[in-house]
């Protein structure tokens, strides 16, 4: 179990650094950006698993030829009051940084989701105080303010957010192409996509990768969401309302259109290719594979 140890721990560091650091600067995302997300996600959940994964199995490498075996030996060992006596204290050192990593990560990860659920609870107060219902949008709701804004608030009373500024310097198709922007970060919940990948980065932020990846998965979802609403308007009204929209949104919202602004125009008035479907096929494999990696290691011999 040692040298699974050692490798769930190298492959930990691999993904947590060089391996983000290249997905976040390579080119290929931009023209499958649901297969880049998907792997994304592939790779932070292998990298924690990996790396937790790697202090545990050390840490109960002595009780056991694998990491069922041996969890089951010490907890049969606990449960009658004694301490497992073949575990030398680097072995406990081990138990105890994958125990502090983990509850690291579960309580960064717990008060980011409280922060931004609290954040959004009371923008949607003051949305119910100061904005105008749409009735023409169902959930929509207009801030009388003349500066072009526009973003999402997602939850379980989700709101969808224009200034009064859109509505005024906007022809109706592209304010449409606004609306699908938004309606896309809602229905797919890119707000769940972005919030492990804060937490990770908020865990660790000296480790650059994980901020790579944290940048690099809010430019996937505002890529994602301009596809959508490019399937319903042409580029030319896209990319209109997208320089339009000169406002940030607030912390409490999602995303802004102004995120990355300038390759999303480019990527939109010039799309790359798609990626061919094998290729297509090929990335959401590799991301299967990345999660089952860590998870073999874990609980085979």
């Amino acid at each position: 179990m040692t040298l699974t140890a050692l490798g769930l721990l190298v492959l930990g560091v691999l993904l947590a650094e060089p391996a983000s650091r290249a997905l976040a600067a390579a080119h290929w995302p931009a023209r499958d950006p649901v297969g880049a997300l998907l792997v994304w996600q592939a790779v932070g959940l292998a990298g924690g698993l990996a790396l937790l994964g790697s202090g545990v199995v050390y840490g109960l490498s002595p009780l056991g030829p694998t990491l069922p075996v041996a969890a089951s030996g010490a907890f049969d060992a606990l449960a009658v009051g004694e301490v497992p006596r073949a575990l030398t204290l680097v072995h406990f050192i081990a138990l105890l940084a994958a125990l502090a990593l983990a509850l690291r990560l579960l309580w960064v990860l717990a008060a980011v989701a409280v922060r931004t659920v609290r954040a959004r609870r009371r923008h949607r107060d003051l949305l119910d105080l100061l904005g105008t219902p749409w009735p023409a949008v169902p959930g929509a709701h207009v801030l009388d303010h003349p500066i072009p804004v526009a973003y999402c608030l997602p939850g379980l009373r989700s709101r969808l957010v224009l200034s009064a500024g859109v509505l005024d310097v906007l022809d109706p198709p592209a304010v449409q192409a606004v609306l699908a922007h938004e309606r896309a970060h809602l229905r797919e919940r890119h707000d769940l996509v972005v919030l492990p990948f804060v937490a990770w980065g908020a865990t660790a932020p000296f480790i650059r990768g994980m901020v790579c990846a944290q940048l690099a998965v809010a430019t996937l979802i505002e890529m994602r969401a301009d596809d959508v609403a490019a399937s319903s308007v042409t580029p030319h009204e896209l990319t209109g309302a997208l320089r339009t929209m000169g406002g940030a949104a607030p912390a409490a919202a999602l995303s802004s259109f102004t995120d990355g602004l300038n390759d999303r125009l480019g990527r939109i008035t010039a799309p790359p290719p798609p990626l061919p479907p094998a290729v297509r096929v090929l990335v959401r494999l590799v991301a299967a594979a990345l999660v089952a990696l860590p998870t073999a290691l874990l609980l085979c011999p």
